[in-house]
């Protein structure tokens, strides 16, 4: 089963995720609303949108529940001091927070979180990743490698991104950090394309030295 099946699923749920908070902070600052308010609003469409997909889906995923709880805590915190530079630090912590789980889940317990993201993007396929992951030392493998790559970029993101939010205005930081992201997933999902590209071509050599 191949490890990026299901990236297409991926990256339009994250063009959506990104782009209705992105459009509306420009949106409504072009209008003449402040950047508290207009991040503010833009966390809450991103919200919305958590929500609309949870009951369309008729489920909640542990990626929505995290990024549930992270946009929460930057409304929190905006709210309480009126930085809202805590709003857009919340995107570090949401990928810190991935980034560990990916981590983690490599090394710990029987399901790591590269075979989740593949479960939650292909269900009508979950059963066979699952099989598939329990049956193959070499689909377990190759898990493990891509959550630790996907765990350490994940993270790397989230301290370059507290960096400069305090080093670049808030209007300015708000398209960067968006495309910030951009970067560090089509970065990581080129990665994840060659990785599997290369084991395929090792797994078809093997079988014809066989």
């Amino acid at each position: 089963m191949r490890l990026d099946s299901g990236m297409g699923a991926m990256v339009r749920s994250m063009a959506a995720d990104l782009g209705l908070p992105l459009i509306t902070f420009y949106g409504l600052h072009a209008l003449g609303a402040d950047d508290t308010t207009a991040l503010l609003a833009g966390t809450v469409a991103a919200g919305a949108r958590i929500v609309w997909v949870a009951v369309r889906s008729r489920a909640l995923s542990h990626f929505a529940m995290v990024m549930g709880a992270v946009f929460g805590v930057g409304l929190l915190f905006t709210l309480l001091t009126g930085d809202p530079r805590f709003l857009l630090i919340k995107h570090s912590a949401m990928a810190a927070v991935v980034g560990v789980l990916f981590l983690v889940t490599a090394f710990r317990g029987t399901k790591p979180l590269t075979l989740s993201a593949q479960q939650s993007f292909m269900p009508a396929k979950a059963e066979e990743l699952a099989a598939a992951y329990a049956s193959s030392a070499d689909v377990r493998r190759g898990h493990r490698v891509a959550s630790v790559v996907w765990g350490g970029g994940l993270l790397a993101e989230a301290v370059l991104r507290v960096v400069l939010v305090f080093l670049l205005p808030v209007d300015v930081m708000v398209g960067l950090s968006t495309g910030l992201t951009v970067v560090t997933f089509g970065l990581l999902i080129a990665w994840n394309g060659r990785y599997v590209a290369r084991r395929e071509r090792a797994a078809g050599s093997a079988l014809v030295s066989a």
